[in-house]
């Protein structure tokens, strides 16, 4: 990005074509109260996250409860909808290089301190250009009738396998439904495929005249992936799939999971808080705080060298299985910030254990710090960040980074209203 294309694949850093290209993200809901339910205030569920999912690849994505993960991954299949940003599906490289020089082209004009403001000539060029842009490629515009077949593509596991099953409906017509609405094949070639399916998915074509209540809860997550499987997708948002499985019937899935993103060449968002899984599972892994990223990089560079604070508590909390091995703990202080008042700056700066004046004040951009590991934190901002402040020193031991940015991201801000879809 910014000139240098993102690292992916574990211990490569080659990238095959964008699948989705997510800019400035954002999602608040409403909060109401009065007489007449007036609109209040905003929960800010996810506030302007980036980043790229390329094919084949599996991207992580943790944080801790409630920041966002779970709305991230409903925003990218369209879901819900975006208050603003955008998720780009397949755009061409020219496309791609073309949003990023608009978006650093509107950054300075987007936010609180720049709404409103009278545009440029280049910055409504720039606009203007991106609204094309996003007219082609962009998920939020597209008709109702685009999405439905969109869907086939565009697909889901939740965490809970039994409550995202009809408990009326045999498995047969549980996983044949995406067929039957999409009117693929007739009706025998229907039950072949799901029999089909199961057996890909390690169960038996005859537990297809079965009802959801006589599975276990790893064989009823079995039977989501045949669903989610059945319209032979591109792209598949994995909701914490093993979270309320044993720990021998987690290592089952995964390998499923694996074996099939190898057989269909599947992209996945594996979503979740168990650190050890995504660190075996992803290639790339995008860690959020409170709605915002705060760091990206290859699997191996961010378990063995994490630089943001938040990202280093998070990897400490890991359990080490040998007894004899101690890893110094980093607790956190305080509680997680509401996302309905999160604090100025850096979100994570109530909790941060490096906190310095300039965080409370200034939001910290997303840096490239090394080739394909991104961080958003002032340890790292450039002196010209970090001089813009009054009273703010470089402190001892912070690495000088590249002046690239994230495309979309020089400010977190950036890509406010007048960019919603």
């Amino acid at each position: 990005m910014a000139g240098t294309p993102m690292s992916e694949g574990t211990g490569s850093t080659e990238s095959g074509p964008v699948l989705l290209d997510v800019r400035n993200l954002r999602k608040y809901f409403p909060i109401r109260g009065g007489l007449f339910s007036a609109r209040i205030g905003n929960v800010r569920a996810v506030d302007g996250v980036s980043f790229r999912i390329h094919e084949g690849e599996t991207v992580g994505l943790v944080g801790e409860s409630g920041c966002g993960k779970t709305t991230v991954g409903r925003l990218l299949l369209r879901i819900i909808d975006a208050t603003s940003g955008h998720v780009f599906y397949r755009p061409t490289p020219e496309a791609s290089a073309r949003i990023e020089q608009d978006l650093r082209e509107l950054a300075p004009f987007s936010g609180p301190d720049g709404e409103g403001a009278p545009l440029p000539a280049t910055a409504q060029q720039a606009l203007e250009e991106l609204d094309g842009i996003a007219d082609e490629f962009s998920l939020y515009r597209k008709s109702r009738h685009e999405m439905r077949e969109l869907r086939a593509r565009l697909q889901v596991v939740f965490q809970d396998p039994f409550s995202s099953l009809s408990p009326r409906l045999l498995i047969r017509d549980v996983i044949g439904e995406p067929l039957e609405i999409q009117h693929v094949g007739t009706r025998q070639e229907r039950i072949e495929r799901v029999q089909q399916l199961l057996q890909e998915v390690g169960l038996s074509p005859e537990h297809a005249w079965r009802f959801p209540h006589e599975f276990s809860g790893g064989q009823r997550q079995r039977i989501c992936i045949a669903r989610a499987l059945a319209l032979r997708p591109e792209f598949i948002v994995l909701d914490e799939p093993t979270s309320a499985l044993d720990v021998s019937v987690q290592a089952q899935v995964l390998g499923i999971l694996q074996k099939l993103q190898q057989d269909y060449r599947l992209s996945y968002l594996f979503i979740s808080h168990h650190l050890s899984v995504v660190r075996a599972v992803s290639d790339r892994v995008v860690v959020m705080y409170l709605g915002r990223v705060v760091e990206q990089a290859l699997t191996d560079e961010l378990f063995g060298r994490p630089l943001h604070p938040y990202t280093q508590a998070l990897l400490s909390a890991i359990p080490i299985p040998d007894p004899k091995l101690h890893r110094e703990r980093i607790i956190l202080s305080g509680d997680v910030p509401s996302p309905a008042a999160p604090p100025s700056g850096c979100h994570f700066h109530t909790r941060c254990p490096a906190v310095m004046p300039i965080c409370s004040k200034v939001d910290p951009p997303l840096l490239e710090n090394r080739p394909g590991h991104w961080v958003a934190c002032h340890l790292y901002s450039p002196p010209e960040v970090l001089g813009s402040f009054e009273g703010a020193a470089l402190p001892e031991g912070s690495m000088e980074v590249s002046g690239a940015s994230v495309p979309g991201t020089a400010t977190a801000s950036a890509a406010g209203p007048r960019l919603a879809p």
